[in-house]
């Protein structure tokens, strides 16, 4: 059975023939240099996405289409280190759902209600990856005394008898 060596220069040659094929398929004004205006319009879009709870992971050239109603979005990545912060806002919530069934403000409720129910998800999610990060996760990679153990050492001849 035959084999064939692969040398990190071939896979990186052969990973640039398969760019230039597909490249040669697009229209070429897809390739062209992007202008200063473009790159800083493109990063400014990450720096528009922090927000007081994380960052927001929509898409590139998206509109929220939540109308900033952070809480409610489930593309919000919210920061472990915000955790009391958003806490803070569920139990916020909680009293202004309380306010608005005593002054009967049916429509009010509505709304509180499903962005408690966005901010309690958002917490349960956090609380879940909690014990996530703490956890080690075994690879099966074998550590350097499985490794040798597993040598041999060199058997000697057998000397006259």
């Amino acid at each position: 059975m035959g084999y064939a060596a692969i040398y990190p220069t071939d896979a990186i040659e052969a990973h640039r023939a398969f760019i230039a094929r597909r490249r040669a398929l697009r229209p070429a004004d897809e390739y062209r240099t992007v202008t200063p205006e473009e790159w800083g319009e493109f990063l400014g879009h990450f720096e528009r996405r922090k927000l007081a709870l994380g960052d927001c992971g929509r898409a590139y050239g998206t509109d929220c289409a939540h109308e900033h109603a952070c809480v409610r979005c489930p593309v919000l990545i919210v920061h472990a280190t915000e955790r009391p912060r958003l806490v803070e806002i569920r139990d916020n919530l909680l009293t202004r759902i309380v306010e608005a069934e005593r002054e009967g403000w049916l429509g009010e409720i509505d709304g509180l209600q499903s962005s408690l129910a966005h901010a309690e998800e958002k917490l349960a999610q956090l609380d879940a990856q909690i014990p996530r990060k703490q956890e080690s996760v075994d690879l099966g990679i074998p550590t350097f005394r499985e490794i040798a153990a597993r040598t041999s050492g060199v058997a000697t001849p057998p000397g006259p008898a």
